[in-house]
């Protein structure tokens, strides 16, 4: 059955995206991330193995946050990869 070619003026069409094709991921992204996801559980690992004396013997149970604020930028850089 044909169509009424009226009733298509009406219809909403999302406009097409004819710009140039987004870009892939920079370089620096993927490994920056997981060497921040290793990073961080090392540097807890390093802080319990070494008893408080390393990496930072000065701040203590910083040193905690240290590695998870590590880990937690690396999950955040991950949310930008494509």
């Amino acid at each position: 059955m044909a169509r009424s070619k009226k009733n298509d003026d009406k219809v909403y069409k999302a406009p097409r995206n004819l710009g140039k094709p987004q870009s892939d991921n920079p370089k620096w992204l993927l490994p920056t991330a997981l060497t921040l996801l290793v990073a961080g559980p090392t540097w807890i690992v390093v802080y319990y193995v070494a008893k408080a004396q390393y990496p930072i013997p000065g701040i203590g149970d910083a040193n905690l946050i240290i590695g998870f604020v590590l880990m937690a930028v690396g999950m955040g850089l991950l949310t930008r990869w494509r």
